[in-house]
This record gives structure tokens, C-alpha cells and sequence, in this order.
């Protein structure tokens, strides 16, 4: 096992030598197609693209006076945890945020610290919420990044609207979208770990949860134990839904089907590692690693590749909102799938 484990450091150790940056580079301009396809999308590199999004309306229309007059009445989900942390392990859980549906005004006043309210509030729901609960707000930003979309020759799967606390964080993860991540107002925060780096990175199975608000403020943690209730969830393999291969865990989030299924499969993999103060003595393999730390400003566009892996803060008030484009599943994805299954198989001996 010492030579397999030797022989995977070797190979993140040649694609930071070979082809990774150092650190994530900026581009003035946005890339052709042909370019995004030979420099970026090929090796699976990051890059920011300055300037990429001043063009949108929403850059200097999307304030807070012109969000309530446009979607303030509108009901929005809202992620409310009472530490900042959504869809994270905790106290060995997976727990996933209480999700309440709320006026987008309500939600404003907590921004602006107009009124005080137990946790912290996050406007983080995904699969598309931009276009599904805030399509008013859709004339300012363009519909797609044409470049992107050319060189996939697709449009997006989703496009997502952000904004929340600064004490709002994203576990660490990955996903199986081409991302592009552009920061409206504020700037986000992100530590990034190529695929390559797998094997220094620990998943672990964690029974589901969710936090509950009480009526006095205090969050209590409740098991999940209807699969129906596990929603949204990140990257489920196929042996947590029964061992059938479907298209659905190749989502960012997914939701279990509730026929027989034993209460053993709603074990879910996630990281337990926190990137921001890492322990090495339980997982001392993460010392291999090498993360990128990058900061996307407002009018900036982050390209974050498929399966990277990423953790994200933002400061308060931070709006951003991102493009998800389908990865393509060729060899790319064959090789990290046999990259896990090594790193797997290691870990269990």
C-alpha cells in the first residue's frame, strides 16, 4: 500500500509541474472559444476574467433599494443555519440547513441588519433559482457566456443567484458543472484543489440532519430519516440509492428516491476536512495537498473546472451569480473515477 500511496502523490506532484498554476491566473479579456477549449478546458485550469461582467445592467442596478422594489415581495428560499454552515458535517452529521420560504424583503432587512434574527441567513438554493425565483431580475445579466457555450456547444443546465452573510460558508466540495462564477457586488473568497489532489482529500459517511429553528432561537439537529426529505444533496454515489447507476447523482444535487430504501443507505459521503484549519492529525495525507487561494471582485469571472474541488466565503452582502454547464463525461471523468476508486480502495485497507 506504501508504493500505491507513494505513486498517487507522484501523480498530483507531475500535474503541478506539468500543466497546473501555481496560482489562479487573470485574464484582461475573455477567451475565444478555440482558446477556452486549448488552455482551459482541456487541462482542467482556472482561470478570472477581469472585467468580464461590467457590461451587465445588474452591476450597478442590483443595489438593495432596486432588489425590493423589482422581487421585495416575492417569496424566495432562504437557507438559515445557526453557524454558517450549510450542507457540512457537524458533530458527525451531515446537516443540511432549515429551508425557509420568506419575502425577499424579509431577507433584505436581515442584510442590512435592519432587524436581528437567530443564525445566519443565506440565499443559496440552486438547481437554477435565479431563472425559477427571480425572473424579474433576469433582463440585467446575459443569458448565458457565449464563449462558454460555444465551445460546449450547449447553453447552461442552471443559472444561480447568491447572496447572503458574511458568515455564510460552502463546505468543501465538488461538482460535476463547468462553473462560471461572476461576483456582481462584494467578492468571494475560494480555496481550490485540482482533481489531481484526491487522494490527499478524506470522505467520510455521514448520517443526514437538518437544523430546526425553535421559537426561542436555539437550533436543534433532527435526524433524517424519510429519504424524500433528503433534498439537495451533492454528488450522491449510487450505492446511496440503491446501487443503480443514474443520472440524477451526477448532479450537484439530487433527490433520493423513497422506495425501498433501508435506513442504512441514508448514509452520505462528505468532506470532513475543513480546509480553513485542517487537522492533520486525523487526516494527515492532506498535507500533500496544494490549494489555490483566489479572490473574485465584483465585475470578476471566475472559470472553476469540473470536479475541482472548492470552498467558498464571501463578504457580507456579496452578490454573485453562476453558470452551471453539464461537464462531458470522456476520459477526463473515466480517469478521476479510476483516481477515486484507487484512492478508495487504499483507504479501506
Amino acid at each position: 500500500m506504501q508504493t500505491v500511496r507513494e505513486s498517487l502523490r507522484r501523480v498530483a506532484q507531475e500535474a503541478r509541474e506539468l500543466y497546473l498554476n501555481d496560482s489562479v491566473p487573470y485574464l484582461d479579456q475573455s477567451p475565444t472559444p478555440l482558446e477556452l477549449q486549448r488552455s482551459w478546458l482541456c487541462p482542467n485550469k482556472p482561470f478570472i476574467v477581469r472585467n468580464a461582467i461590467s457590461h451587465w445592467p445588474a452591476v450597478s442596478k442590483w443595489t438593495a433599494s432596486y432588489l425590493r422594489e423589482m422581487v421585495g415581495k416575492q417569496l424566495v428560499s432562504v437557507a438559515v443555519t445557526p453557524n454558517g454552515y450549510a450542507d457540512a458535517v457537524h458533530e458527525g452529521r451531515f446537516v443540511m440547513p432549515e429551508e425557509r420560504r420568506m419575502p425577499f424583503a424579509d431577507f433584505l432587512d436581515i442584510i442590512e441588519r435592519k432587524r436581528t434574527a437567530s443564525g445566519v441567513f443565506y440565499v443559496q438554493k440552486q438547481c437554477s433559482n435565479l431563472t425559477e425565483e427571480f425572473p424579474q431580475l433576469l433582463p440585467d445579466i446575459d443569458p448565458h457566456i457565449l464563449w462558454m457555450s460555444e465551445a460546449l456547444g450547449k447553453v447552461p443546465d442552471a443559472v444561480n443567484f447568491w447572496l447572503g452573510e458574511s458568515a455564510a460558508v460552502t463546505s468543501l466540495h465538488k461538482d460535476h458543472y463547468e462553473n462560471l462564477y461572476c461576483v456582481v457586488s462584494g467578492e468571494k473568497h475560494f480555496i481550490l484543489l485540482p482533481p489531481t489532489d484526491r487522494p490527499f482529500i478524506p470522505y467520510e459517511f455521514f448520517q443526514p440532519a437538518t437544523y430546526k429553528v425553535n421559537e426561542d432561537g436555539s437550533f436543534d439537529v433532527i435526524d433524517v430519516q424519510n429519504a424524500e426529505k433528503v433534498k439537495y444533496q451533492r454528488n450522491i454515489p449510487p450505492e446511496v440509492v440503491g446501487g443503480t447507476v443514474d443520472t440524477a447523482f451526477l448532479l450537484p444535487f439530487v433527490c433520493i428516491p423513497t422506495s425501498n430504501t433501508s435506513s442504512q443507505q441514508f448514509q452520505v459521503p462528505w468532506i470532513p476536512l475543513d480546509p480553513l484549519n485542517p487537522d492533520l492529525g486525523l487526516y494527515p495525507e492532506y498535507s500533500h495537498a496544494r490549494p489555490l487561494h483566489c479572490t473574485v471582485r465584483a465585475g470578476e469571472m471566475l472559470y472553476l473546472p469540473s470536479l475541482w474541488f472548492h470552498h467558498v466565503q464571501q463578504s457580507h452582502g456579496c452578490i454573485a451569480v453562476n453558470f452551471w454547464y453539464d461537464m462531458e463525461y470522456d476520459i477526463k471523468y473515466n480517469y478521476f473515477q479510476f483516481l477515486d476508486a484507487i484512492t478508495k480502495a487504499m483507504n479501506t485497507v
